[in-house]
């Protein structure tokens, strides 16, 4: 602590003496005036991790719909991400983090359901994270700088002690947060993580742009002969689909739909063979979803993952909590694979029938065996649809593969 102290005095002095020197920059403004704007600083500094190799826009690139689109040997976008130190992978893919300031605070309780023939909805809800263990978006952004096979800083005090390498955030964090804010760490901290979190509630996180939002604005019709109108009339379906089941949260037309109602499913989802073979995880383990979150206990959550909005799936690939799977028609496919004499009993990126779930005791096999089965003008007419739900900065983005769409 005494050391954080010295490097504050230390660094005001030099804020105060270059305020009294009378050279051009006397009258410069300074580096943030907000909190938002200092945290997207922070959340693109690469001298928050310990080799200064990575930002928390490493995994989730602003430019890439905020996923993480560093490849792998093959030439693929990495199911897992890599570590600071070049060398670890995680367990789970870096998931999106455009529109995770909708979902609510980790908790037990009920929601409606809307286009659903399922009950109303009773169980685990919201928090951030695939298994839910961090309440909300500050909580989140505590995580990964202090994971030691992420950004791997060894505690919070080394975070801090970066922070008071930089002037401009010395002077920013004492302007918004109080000139005391280095006194603590635990409170400084909180303060780069309240910083990090305001910036991810900004419009840069959920501009509402696709195509599908322009539609409720008026602003873009779609053609009704054309594929993604006949995906958008199955996905928002109870008799034909149960797409809607788990992605839509609000009554038709909403206009703040996320396109996830932040339940909590194990959809029979097999192991990233390639992915535990890249983080040297031990033979027979077993990722436990839900029941990882030290706030749940009860076995049959095993295996539950939050379910993910749906907003820029088109552009978000490879797809589950493990990226398992790297085409968006293999995803309809799985899903439709549960349905009795489904016409996609073989997995189509591996040729031969789906691997079985990582977790099979707790499948949501009452909302997976609802609908109809489909065929291949089915999946070609959703993955239309789903590819409306992309926001226009990442429109260009999307798999240029000859399948027309409107």
């Amino acid at each position: 602590m005494l050391i954080l102290k010295k490097r504050v005095i230390a660094l005001t002095c030099a804020l105060l003496l270059a305020g009294c020197g009378g050279d051009s920059n006397d009258s410069s403004e300074p580096a943030f005036t907000t909190k938002s704007a200092l945290g997207e600083a922070l959340f693109r500094d690469n001298n928050l991790s310990f080799n200064r190799t990575q930002s928390c826009a490493t995994c989730h690139s602003p430019e890439h719909a905020f996923i993480d689109p560093r490849l792998n040997a093959g030439g693929e976008v990495s199911a897992v991400s890599r570590g600071d130190d070049a060398v670890s992978f995680g367990d789970r893919n870096a998931p999106t983090a455009m529109y995770a300031a909708f979902s609510p605070l980790f908790q037990f309780g009920t929601h409606a359901r809307f286009n659903s023939q399922q009950p109303d909805y009773s169980g685990w809800l919201g928090g951030q994270f695939f298994d839910g263990r961090a309440d909300d978006l500050q909580a989140q952004a505590a995580g990964p700088l202090v994971n030691s096979i992420e950004m791997a800083m060894p505690d919070k005090a080394s975070v801090i002690d970066r922070v008071l390498a930089n002037s401009d955030y010395v002077e920013a964090f004492t302007t918004i947060y109080g000139s005391a804010i280095f006194d603590d760490v635990d409170a400084a901290y909180d303060a780069v993580t309240d910083s990090i979190a305001t910036f991810e509630k900004t419009d840069a996180f959920a501009p509402f742009s696709s195509k599908y939002d322009r539609s409720l604005r008026g602003e873009y019709t779609y053609d009704p002969l054309s594929k993604a109108a006949q995906g958008k009339a199955l996905f928002f379906s109870q008799q034909f689909t149960a797409c809607a089941t788990c992605h839509q949260l609000n009554a038709n037309s909403s206009k703040t739909e996320t396109f996830t109602n932040y339940e909590y499913h194990n959809i029979g989802v097999p192991i990233n063979t390639a992915a535990r073979a890249l983080n040297g995880a031990e033979a027979g383990a077993i990722d436990s979803g839900l029941l990882a979150n030290n706030a749940v206990t009860d076995e049959a959550e095993k295996g539950k993952f939050k379910v993910p909005t749906l907003r820029n799936i088109a552009v978000t690939a490879p797809y589950m909590h493990n990226g398992v799977f790297r085409d968006l028609a293999t995803v309809i496919k799985f899903y439709d694979h549960f349905l009795t004499d489904s016409n996609y009993a073989i997995n189509p990126e591996t040729g031969v029938a789906w691997a079985d779930a990582e977790v099979s005791a707790t499948i949501s096999l009452t909302e997976l065996q609802d609908g109809n089965k489909m065929d291949d003008a089915d999946i070609d007419a959703m993955v239309c649809f789903l590819r409306t739900l992309t926001d226009e900065r990442y429109e260009a983005l999307i798999p240029d593969d000859g399948l027309i769409c409107d």
